[in-house]
This record gives structure tokens, sequence and C-alpha cells, in this order.
């Protein structure tokens, strides 16, 4: 007869295979070079299947939140598949994609007017075949918005990535994850004048069957890098309470 710790241990394996992780031997195999950061996610992988918030409250997070995704888009859009990046006041400018590899002309942007409009073009696009990932960008997101996108994303695996921007609005959601990058001051390449490599402070605020932490990573023209906590001193913020 097993032990109730093996059955508990059953159990929590079965429901992140319901969840849409992939067995731990499996996913490991398509990591997408974020180092420790992926150990905090369930079989220690970024899960594709699945929603990410990232939180930014300030225009400098919401520009090194757009430089951070568009480093995950270049490995989630390494197999040639397309992208769709929907909102209402897009502030990307399509050319500065190619620092991260990322081709602007495989970006489908859409711009509409009411963030009703921009929720639905998401859930939409999330049913279709051969993209690679959809992104919003979106105020708020509900309770039951966000359960309408998830669904979508688990029966057709393709990751969902919202950009939050209103504080005031952060209610509980389904998200299997909760992101806040923050800009880091970047650090000239040894005997080369002017700026250095994209650096952040990347927080997982909060991970569905895994562990929150705080990383910091760097952009280094070809793939993520992840650096000491003596890179840069830097006194954390304290988190808000968000859903």
């Amino acid at each position: 007869m097993e032990a109730k710790s093996e059955i508990l241990d059953k159990l929590k394996r079965n429901l992140l295979l319901w969840q849409g992780f992939k067995p731990a031997e499996l996913a490991r195999a398509e990591q997408i070079g974020l180092g420790e950061i992926e150990d905090a996610f369930p079989a220690k992988v970024f899960p594709r299947k699945a929603i990410h918030e990232f939180i930014c409250l300030s225009p400098d997070q919401a520009s090194a939140t757009d430089g951070f995704i568009a480093g995950l888009l270049s490995v989630l859009m390494a197999d040639g598949a397309a992208c769709v990046w929907v909102g209402t006041r897009r502030r990307l400018f399509p050319s500065a994609l190619a620092a991260f590899n990322v081709a602007a002309d495989r970006i489908i942007f859409i711009d509409l007017q009411s963030e009703q409009e921009v929720l639905w073009v998401m859930e939409e696009a999330l049913k279709c075949e051969g993209l690679a990932a959809v992104v919003a960008e979106v105020d708020g997101l509900s309770l039951v918005n966000s359960r309408r996108l998830q669904l979508a994303v688990e029966q057709h695996g393709i990751p969902g990535l919202i950009i939050r921007k209103d504080e005031r609005r952060m209610a509980s959601t389904v998200s299997t994850a909760r992101w806040r990058i923050a800009p880091l001051p970047s650090q000239d390449e040894e005997g080369l004048p002017g700026v250095g490599f994209p650096r952040w402070q990347v927080q997982l605020l909060k991970v569905r069957s895994g562990q929150p932490g705080s990383w910091i990573l760097e952009w280094q023209g070809d793939g993520f890098a992840q650096l000491p906590a003596s890179a840069h001193q830097i006194t954390a913020q304290p988190l808000e309470k968000i859903g």
C-alpha cells in the first residue's frame, strides 16, 4: 500500500500535467535560457501553456518589460513562427526588436480602440495555429477574462503574455506567473565606449506551484545571462498587494 506522501506526490504530478506542464524529463529539453529563474517553475522550465502577467507601474518598467519580452520572443519565435502584439496605446518601436534578434516583420501589430477589443482579439489569436506567442497591453484584467484566456492557452498551447499598466486594477487572476521587470544601469564593455547590454531586475511575484524570487539578468546579444546579486546593489522595492 502506498504511503500518504507517495500518493500526494503522485497527485501533485498529475495536477501539473492537467495544468499543461510537461513531465520534468521532457520539459527541461525546452528551457529557454533564463537560468535559475526557470528553476522557480514546476519541472524547472518556463511554462509555455500559460498566461504570464507583467506588471508595469512606471514608464521605465514598461520599457524594460518590452525589452525582456522581446528577449523571450527571440527564443519562442526561433522556429520561424509569428507573434501577435495587440493593444490600444502601442509604445514599442518595432525596429528596436532587432537588438533582440527578432524580425519586426514577423510581429503582427494590432491597434484597437478599447481594452475589451484587445482581450477578444487576444483570445481569438491564442486559438490560431502557427503562432509563437500573443502579447497584449491592457490596464486591468478581470478574473473572468483571465479564465477565458487561460482556457484558450491550455487548449492550443500558445503562451499569452499580458502587460498590465494600471496599479489600481490589480484584481486576482488565474495567471500562472506574475512578473515585474525593472531596468538597471548597464555596464560598458571593457575598452568599448557607449551603452552596454540591457540589464534588468527580474521579479517573479507569483508563480503557480513554484517559488517566487528576484534575479538580475542581462541580454548579451544572443541570449540571457544571469548575473550575481553583487553585479548591482539595489534596494528592493516593497511589493504592493496585488491579487
